[in-house]
């Protein structure tokens, strides 16, 4: 239950980003930067105030560090990819994607056994993201633009699996709440840069109100429920519940901005759905 609340919470932040560059003119990797600086200071207080010292388990600092990388590099790719491709085709790309790279990563990283099940999940989400990708649009359409979204969108499904993957196993040593706040630190002072480019000042005080939203709930919030979740239910499962996210965010791009899959953009999607739920009844199974 609380991923999925972390997960329908996630799913607003490509709306939230899409109004932001439109009335703000913010760039994505402003809004990227903002959101980890300000999560990363309330998981620090929350966890001060809930978890005591904040301490890492000596052996699972340098993953905290790659943990912090992998956030770091979600936040570029992710909001890049939703200002090139728009809010639905992002969110399903990069979402849906990803626990199909979490099965495979776990196999690889934790040791899960890849089965028949999960061979046919990973088919049908490939050819979910085929059709998603290149079904709706004539060669015409398939500009440079569009393309550099996808590959944007997918880094960051990779991304995502990776800090699930790897949060994880960290978690089997040390407590949720400081080990978010140390990745989302690390986080911060990567993206930090960002925030001396010039005009930052301008867009941050047109769009405050949005950026502490994204912050602050879909952030800290979200990344803290998540990971407290994440303790108890295996990897595969978490990427699994994770599918309201881009349920959500796909819900708000087509209702909210008018966006269109297309017939076969619809049919990827429901393979997409389909190769999730294989993951879905494996794990129930």
């Amino acid at each position: 239950m609380l991923i999925g609340l972390a997960a329908v919470s996630w799913g607003t932040t490509g709306s939230v980003t899409a109004v932001l560059v439109a009335t703000a003119g913010t760039n994505a990797l402003v809004i990227g930067a903002v959101r980890m600086l300000i999560a990363a200071a309330l998981l620090v207080v929350l966890a001060r105030w809930l978890s005591g010292p904040l301490r890492v388990d000596p052996a699972d600092r340098w993953r905290c560090v790659v943990l912090g990388l992998c956030m770091a590099a979600f936040q570029a790719t992710y909001f890049s990819a939703v200002t090139l491709t728009g809010v639905a085709i992002a969110a399903l790309i990069a979402i849906c994607c990803a626990p199909l790279l979490i099965a495979g990563l776990a196999a690889v990283i934790l040791g899960e056994r890849l089965t028949a099940r999960v061979g046919w999940a990973l088919a049908l989400g490939i050819a979910g993201t085929a059709l998603l990708i290149v079904g709706p649009r004539t060669a015409a359409d398939l500009s440079t633009r569009f393309v550099a979204g996808v590959l944007l969108a997918l880094g960051a499904s990779l991304a995502y699996a990776l800090y699930v993957v790897l949060a994880k196993v960290t978690l089997a040593r040390s407590a949720p709440l400081p080990l978010a706040a140390a990745a989302f630190g690390v986080a911060a002072v990567v993206l930090l840069p960002v925030l001396l480019t010039p005009g930052v000042g301008r867009q941050v005080a047109l769009g405050w109100p949005w950026m502490l939203y994204l912050g602050a709930v879909t952030t800290a919030f979200a990344y803290a429920i998540y990971t407290i979740g994440l303790r108890d239910v295996p990897a595969s499962s978490a990427g699994v519940a994770a599918l309201l996210e881009p349920l959500t965010a796909t819900l708000l791009g087509v209702f909210l901005f008018d966006e269109r899959l297309g017939v076969a953009g619809v049919a990827g999607a429901v393979l997409l759905f389909a190769a999730l739920g294989l993951l879905l009844t494996r794990d129930a199974a």
